[in-house]
């Protein structure tokens, strides 16, 4: 297996916003990978524009991502108010890297993160992963309903 590096962004992902850094602080067009990694390899997440993603990025508390080499191959990012609540989004895994470990990885380093660790409940919504976190400690709500409005 090709090393890899995980970074865990400072608030916002200042450096990946505006000067698209990827690992070691070195600009590799990081946002328009990431938007291409996120059209790839979801259906929930395709054709966002770069315009949105520095704005999801910079309202968000926590953003990790994985690259082997230059690209980007996981990411999850995530929002709290680091008492009650908090939200785990956008996690995703390159299909060609799921299995060894890198979703586990990510979601591990959101939830240790200095925003979230202390967060009495912590949320995420998935399609089709509900296997996958119920091995990390998720488990299935069945007393709530999930709501949405959208615009």
């Amino acid at each position: 297996m090709r090393e890899f590096f995980l970074v865990k962004h400072s608030k916002g992902a200042i450096g990946l916003r505006f000067f698209g850094l990827g690992p070691n602080f070195k600009p590799n067009n990081g946002l328009r990978k990431l938007q291409s990694f996120l059209n790839i390899n979801t259906f929930w997440a395709q054709n966002r524009t770069i315009k949105d993603l520095k704005k999801c990025l910079s309202n968000s508390d926590v953003i990790i991502s994985i690259w082997v080499g230059s690209e980007i191959v996981g990411f999850g990012r995530a929002l709290s108010d680091g008492v009650y609540r908090g939200v785990l989004w956008d996690i995703v895994i390159d299909q060609n890297y799921q299995g060894k470990g890198y979703g586990k990885l990510i979601v591990q380093s959101l939830l240790n993160s200095k925003k979230i660790r202390n967060t009495k409940k912590v949320y995420l919504m998935t399609t089709n992963k509900k296997l996958f976190y119920s091995q990390i400690e998720f488990k299935e709500v069945h007393s709530q309903n999930l709501l949405i409005r959208e615009i």
